[in-house]
């Protein structure tokens, strides 16, 4: 899990005005910084089934979440896309 500061770095980043904390594009990159670090753990620990559910749980958010910035605002999906370098 983040931390507090590192949570709050990345909303201050991503977010799309100045009391913005929850839309879709901040929600993404929390996701996606979370996908990572549990990404590491699993390598070291292969066999840790439960952080493999939580990791797959949190890859199928953060499609969900693109698919509908997608159908929303197809522009801010490719930016948010362009700056974690997700597909």
């Amino acid at each position: 899990m983040l931390d507090v500061k590192q949570k709050q770095k990345i909303i201050e980043k991503y977010r799309t005005h100045e009391s913005d904390t929850g839309s879709p594009q901040v929600q993404i990159a929390i996701l996606t910084s979370e996908i990572q670090m549990l990404t590491k753990h699993l390598k070291e620990h292969k066999k840790d089934y439960s952080s493999r559910r939580g990791l797959i749980k949190k890859v199928n958010e953060r499609r969900r979440l693109l698919k509908y910035l997608e159908r929303e605002d197809a522009k801010a999906a490719n930016k948010i896309k362009e700056a974690l370098k997700l597909k």
